[in-house]
Formats: structure tokens, C-alpha cells, sequence
């Protein structure tokens, strides 16, 4: 493996690093129920996908 003669600075490990960042993800809204769901997913509230019924969810009295 390589080995470093000389240290890295702080700054310069840090300028590498500035595309290192959390992306907001994209979001949507279900088409059934009208909830914003993450696009690309099953919908948490009524388990719709792409208008039809993908997962079925217990209704809790």
C-alpha cells in the first residue's frame, strides 16, 4: 500500500471532500390518496403503487 511522506492538511482533505453530501430525495404525490410518498414506492398511507393496490393495509379501529 502506498504510505504518505508528508501529512495532508486539513484544508486540502476538506476540498476533496465538498461533493460529499446528502441529496434530498425526490418526492411525489400518491395518486390514490394524495399523500407526498418518495417516487419509486409503495405508498405508506394506502399501499398503492402506479394506481393499483401493491400492498393491503390493516385498517386499526
Amino acid at each position: 500500500m502506498a504510505h504518505p511522506k508528508h501529512k495532508h492538511s486539513k484544508t486540502r482533505r476538506d476540498k476533496r471532500r465538498t461533493h460529499y453530501k446528502a441529496v434530498m430525495p425526490a418526492l411525489g404525490v400518491c395518486s390514490n390518496c394524495g399523500s407526498s410518498i418518495r417516487l419509486h414506492t409503495v405508498c405508506d398511507e394506502c399501499g398503492h403503487y402506479r394506481g393499483k393496490l401493491a400492498v393491503e393495509k390493516e385498517v386499526t379501529a
